[in-house]
């Protein structure tokens, strides 16, 4: 009976009972493990298909998004075991692998930050060459008028005053992207 017992057993019962869980510990608990590997697993899958270029429009905005939404598990997952991943540093097993990736990693963003086109997509290429033509050059390209440009634009929001202006600045006066400008006058297809 709980009111005979005295302060001492009162004090190892409640050592052997386990406190009572939060919501967000449960949730942890539960989750964090799994849903990191859930998504990590959705993550690989659709980075080894862009990588072989295997239906990138159906895998690229997966790809990003859901690595994104991966952080948050992963933060989950890195409090519910923060006490293994600090022996972990102690023991000097979590350094070496950190370090590791950084050196793997740090030449691809080096080549992706450099003006090297080598290794870069041709469309950020494409676009930005497009962007930078003024209207009365792209028209020819996209087969349309230099006019058809200028009213496509117009319809979409955008203020032209001439097909000398280039998409870049007609997307810069409107606050937009300049690729934003460019999806305003390439053909439906």
């Amino acid at each position: 009976m709980p009111f005979l017992m005295t302060s001492s057993e009162t004090t190892l019962k409640e050592q052997i009972t386990p406190p009572a869980e939060n919501s967000l510990t449960r949730f942890m608990n539960r989750y964090a493990t799994p849903l990191t590997t859930g998504l990590f697993a959705v993550s690989t899958i659709s980075g080894v298909a862009l990588f072989f270029h295997l239906a990138p429009g159906a895998f690229h905005g997966m790809h990003e998004w859901l690595s994104i939404v991966l952080l948050a598990p992963v933060v989950l997952h890195v409090w519910k075991n923060w006490r293994s991943i600090l022996s972990y540093a102690k023991r000097g097993t979590l350094i070496i692998p950190l370090v590791l990736s950084l050196i793997v990693a740090l030449p691809f963003a080096i080549s992706g930050m450099s003006g090297n086109a080598r290794g870069r997509n041709p469309a950020f290429r494409a676009v930005s060459v497009l962007t930078q033509a003024r209207l009365a050059d792209l028209a020819p390209i996209l087969k349309k008028e230099p006019d058809d440009l200028l009213a496509a634009l117009k319809r979409r929001g955008f203020t032209v005053q001439s097909a000398d202006e280039t998409l870049e600045a007609i997307a810069a006066t409107a606050g937009k992207q300049a690729s934003d400008a460019l999806m305003a006058v390439l053909p439906n297809r």
